[in-house]
């Protein structure tokens, strides 16, 4: 890269740092041990970051050699014109043709920690002795996987804290206890012997109402998320953001592994039309950041909280605590952490992975004919199709050369006898194209189901369909061609396009690959 290039770009850089940004330093450094505030505007850190009187000096020196030198890039001095930066879009689904993504550049490597353990953003609150809490009232959004490195509760660790009032508790779908069934409404409670009310955020009360909120003056939220669009996790923290910032409460989120990594992306970008609570984000099905990251991206992107309102958004405070030691290129196994139950039918990290292979294969009940092992000791794991025997069904899944996939029999005993099915063993995570298997699996029920299509009957559920699976050409595509769906074609679309989203929010990034 020439010098020039070099000294147009630096006059642009100093007046970002002049406008002031969050506690990512001007390189996109992560300040090790600080909390990440993305309310803007806020004044740099002077301890982290140099003067103001350093930038104005370093623009000065720029302009004046520019004006000197303006004619050694030729064509009125600019040497590349597709090199500026463009605008950032407000939708990543569409970004303008020529958009140039934010230049960043990798966060440190992260500090060795014993055993090689990941510090959750709990452990790193705790170590900077809950400073973002000191002498508020506290609301905390969690579940049982809420909890620090060696597995105890976030709610004991506030509760003793010194400085830090816990008011209130609030639940996502499942409840507090991680056993209600998926989709059913629970009341508020009492936890424990603690005293402490749990309202309940699912249901019909998805956003909590200003009474709820008037005794606390921050929100935490800790919650193990899956990484994959349809799990509503996510959706609650949405809804929670919107609501505590409309009341002027801040939020805190505690930051969590992404158990999937932070490099995988895969499948069709929600579209807008069909976002709902099992969809909240115009993202990938699989969409490779972890929740705080995800929360960064929502507090900054304009129409991703409440768009009638984008107000609220603007004046919302939102802190991220991150992790410490945890890398991009880590999946659950490598962080040495022990996985606790999110729902009940995630009861190992290996369901998760499962979740994101088949959870979007059967977006609509009694329409399609596959099990994948739900109520096995293999949820998402295990597959099956009436009237094709196990050895077939491995056999035709093998034939689809799914890469970083095999397919095998597997039999098992419960209390109700001797079962069998298929499982999805992953040989190769790098290598893998998350979601493929999914809409192979759609592909596969045009052909097999007794009676023909089941997606081009009438009385389809659309709305249903399209609010799991985002995708208006792809449904249309299933119901005309059935079997015949052309799944490479729709994948070379939807790689290309989910290569662009992890590029535009690479510059909300917190850890490095």
């Amino acid at each position: 890269m020439g010098l020039m290039p070099v000294l147009r770009i630096l006059p642009a850089w100093c007046v970002k740092q002049l406008a002031g940004w969050d506690c990512v330093g001007p390189m996109g450094q992560l300040w090790e041990g600080a909390a990440l505030t993305v309310s803007h505007p806020m004044e740099p850190s002077p301890s982290a970051q140099p003067s103001r009187f350093f930038y104005l000096l370093l623009m000065a020196g720029c302009a004046a050699f520019l004006v000197l030198g303006a004619g050694c890039a030729g064509s009125g001095g600019m040497a590349n014109p597709e090199s500026t930066i463009a605008p950032r879009p407000l939708r990543p689904s569409s970004p303008p043709p020529n958009y140039t993504p934010t230049p960043y550049a990798p966060a440190p490597a992260p500090t060795p920690v014993a055993g090689g353990r990941v510090y959750l953003g709990i452990d790193v609150e705790a170590e900077r002795k809950f400073a973002d809490l000191q002498g508020l009232r506290v609301g905390l959004l969690t579940h049982p996987a809420g909890v620090n490195r060696d597995g105890e509760s976030t709610i004991d660790i506030l509760r003793r804290a010194p400085g830090v009032n816990l008011v209130a508790l609030f639940a996502p779908e499942h409840g507090i206890d991680g056993k209600v069934t998926a989709g059913a409404d629970f009341p508020i409670s009492t936890y424990k012997d603690t005293g402490l009310k749990v309202y309940p955020l699912f249901g019909k009360t998805r956003s909590a109402p200003p009474e709820w909120l008037k005794n606390i003056d921050v929100m935490v939220v800790d919650l193990q998320d899956l990484g994959t669009r349809s799990y509503t996790f996510i959706s609650c923290l949405r809804r929670t953001m919107e609501t505590c910032f409309e009341q002027n409460k801040m939020v805190v989120v505690l930051d969590r592994p992404n158990p999937l990594g932070g490099l995988k992306v895969g499948g069709p970008i929600m579209e807008e039309q069909y976002m709902s609570y099992v969809g909240d984000y115009p993202i990938p099905y699989v969409f490779g950041l972890t929740i705080g990251e995800l929360a960064r991206v929502a507090k900054d992107t304009p129409g991703w909280l409440d768009p009638e309102n984008d107000n609220v958004r603007k004046r919302g405070k939102l802190i991220v605590v991150p992790m410490r030691g945890w890398r991009r290129s880590m999946v659950w196994a490598d962080t040495g952490l022990k996985w606790i139950p999110t729902s009940p039918n995630i009861p190992s990290a290996g369901a998760a992975f499962g979740y994101s292979l088949t959870g979007i294969g059967k977006p609509i009940d009694k329409v399609g004919l596959f099990a994948f092992g739900v109520g096995s000791p293999y949820p998402f794991r295990l597959l099956n199709y009436p009237g094709h025997k196990p050895a077939e069904l491995a056999a035709t899944m093998n034939g689809l050369g799914l890469a970083g996939l095999h397919f095998d029999e597997r039999d098992y005993r419960d209390e109700k006898g001797d079962h069998s099915g298929v499982y999805v063993n992953i040989t190769n995570w790098n290598a893998v194209d998350p979601t493929r298997l999914g809409f192979e699996m759609m592909r596969l029920d045009a052909a097999w189901t007794p009676g023909g299509n089941p997606y081009a009957k009438k009385g389809l559920d659309e709305g249903a369909f399209e609010r799991i699976v985002g995708s208006t050409e792809w449904l249309q595509e299933l119901k005309v061609r059935g079997v015949k769906t052309n799944v490479d074609y729709f994948f070379k679309k939807w790689d290309a396009e989910d290569a662009k989203f992890q590029q535009w929010t690479r510059q909300w990034w917190l850890y490095p690959e």
